[in-house]
């Protein structure tokens, strides 16, 4: 039996979950004749390892630094992709060709959805850099008014009110020092890295709205725990690379997953083996 092979790159990629998750969706799928592995890669080293890939490769999943790097080397990306700059898949055709696409930004919007969060009045967003503009991306297409970007520095400002102006998304922004502000919003959605937002978590208000904190390992954040106990809506790390690999999946494959439970059960078996 030819097997079809699929993987994820990039530099550091020990830790990624998308094995773990791509290989719990081909065991629903039937797919036994799928393996799914990861290399650790950095920018210099991708033109190569494109480029001395066989016929039994069917796609790619890129995370960092390897997002944006890969543009220059695809044939085509996707509207989507082309709005952040920021490539995480790529499907190795039939014919030769590589096709560029962006899973996260409707995965940020399918776990939303899956929450019952299909509309919001406005949205804060902590943080800012790749995922804050995918991120605000996908806000553009729930958030019926402005978001409030809270950064560290005036360049991050100024990058955030780029984006928001290239994705037609009305933006404002705010100091990190006032970032508790942003925690009264219906919506939050915070991409900093671990330990950012663990001052934030005295100063959860009662009945939140909905907390979507991008990261799944620690878990839950000093914030996400906050926000749980005082009755929040609560998204994590693994909502996002559950449902963008979903998509993924899909566009390698050309099947549908079926529940996601059993992918977000091996993501989560996963974490806990960890600790």
């Amino acid at each position: 039996m030819s097997r079809i092979r699929a993987a994820v790159l990039g530099s550091p990629i020990e830790h990624s979950l998308s094995p773990v998750l791509h290989r719990a969706a081909y065991r629903e799928l039937g797919l036994a004749d799928w393996s799914y592995d990861r290399f650790d890669l950095g920018e210099a080293a991708l033109a190569d390892f494109l480029a001395g890939l066989g016929p039994e490769w069917a796609g790619l999943s890129l995370t960092m630094p390897l997002k944006r790097a890969v543009i220059p080397l695809l044939d085509a990306i996707s509207d989507t992709a082309a709005s952040v700059e920021a490539v995480n898949t790529v499907v190795l055709t039939a014919d030769g060709r590589r096709l560029g696409d962006n899973t996260d930004i409707p995965g940020i919007i399918a776990a939303l959805h899956e929450r019952g969060v299909d509309k919001v009045d406005t949205a804060a967003i902590l943080g800012a850099g790749a995922t804050a503009s995918s991120a605000l991306a996908a806000l553009g297409r729930i958030c019926t008014g402005e978001v409030t970007a809270y950064v560290r520095s005036r360049a991050r400002a100024d990058e955030m009110l780029r984006w928001g102006e290239r994705l037609g998304v009305a933006v404002r922004t705010a100091d990190w020092a006032d970032a508790s502000r942003a925690l009264t919003a219906p919506l939050v959605i915070a991409t900093t890295p671990a330990g950012a937002t663990d001052r934030l978590a005295a100063d959860v208000p009662d009945a939140p709205g909905t907390l979507f904190d991008v990261l799944y390992d620690p878990w839950p954040t000093a914030l996400a725990a906050a926000w749980s106990a005082r009755g929040g809506r609560l998204l994590g790390g693994l909502d996002l690379l559950v449902h963008q690999a979903v998509i993924q999946v899909e566009q390698m494959t050309g099947r549908t997953p079926g529940p996601l439970a059993a992918m977000r059960a091996a993501g989560e078996a996963a974490l806990r083996a960890r600790h």
